[in-house]
């Protein structure tokens, strides 16, 4: 898989891919991750990639051409599944999306930053709007790693474990039952009697039936189909 991040401050997208999973995810081979600098394709010499709004109004918006001289660039290289958007008004991400993502061979993330877009690009070159929730950021960048995060986790041989990600919480609708380890008693307090049995099926059982008890006291908006 590949996926390119258009981003006005690609410093920001330095860390998250440096550590932990994802730095091993690229390592393997399972994932590549490019990250490009808007700037690079503005033709202004002072490298300008915003500028007031027509009609007025506060803060700045992001230019029609550097965006498009990079998507245009990249497009000539391969073909792309999606061109994402990362936006506060876009489709709510969930687990249900970062799995068909994860099935997905080359995708671009653009990062909005200021006040956005201009609006003939989301128009004419974005595919998709994603937002990881309601509320505002500074910029996409933060939005674009937890997307990466929850997508390359899910490619074959990331985790050392491969049957890991499919109990995470969100992969049934339901959310992750309780977990435990030793010691098995810890100043009275212990690991229900069943985990400590050895029986499979009741294990099994026991956790499905923790997941539907703690999603329907947390989170019942799940249990709604």
């Amino acid at each position: 898989m590949r996926i390119d991040i258009l981003s006005v401050v690609p410093d920001l997208l330095e860390s998250p891919f440096a550590f932990s999973i994802l730095k091993r995810a690229q390592q393997k081979g399972l994932v590549e991750i490019h990250i490009h600098n808007i700037r690079d394709y503005t033709t202004n010499k002072h490298k300008t990639v915003d500028d007031a709004p027509y009609g007025g109004g506060a803060g700045m918006v992001m230019m029609i051409e550097p965006i498009v001289l990079c998507l245009e660039k990249l497009k000539s290289e391969r073909s792309y599944d999606e061109i994402i958007y990362l936006s506060p008004d876009g489709e709510l991400f969930d687990q249900r999306m970062a799995n068909r993502m994860s099935m997905q061979k080359n995708i671009i993330l653009l990062c909005g930053h200021y006040k956005g877009i201009d609006e003939r690009i989301r128009e004419h070159f974005i595919t998709r709007e994603i937002s990881i929730g309601n509320f505002v950021l500074s910029g996409g960048e933060l939005a674009a790693s937890v997307v990466c995060d929850a997508i390359i986790r899910l490619l074959p041989g990331v985790l050392n474990d491969e049957t890991s990600a499919l109990s995470d919480s969100f992969q049934d609708d339901l959310l992750a039952p309780p977990a435990y380890t030793r010691p098995s008693d810890f100043r009275g307090l212990k690991v229900p009697d069943v985990l400590l049995s050895g029986n499979s099926a009741e294990v099994d059982k026991w956790r499905h039936e923790q997941s539907v008890e703690r999603t329907q006291k947390r989170r019942p908006d799940l249990l709604k189909d």
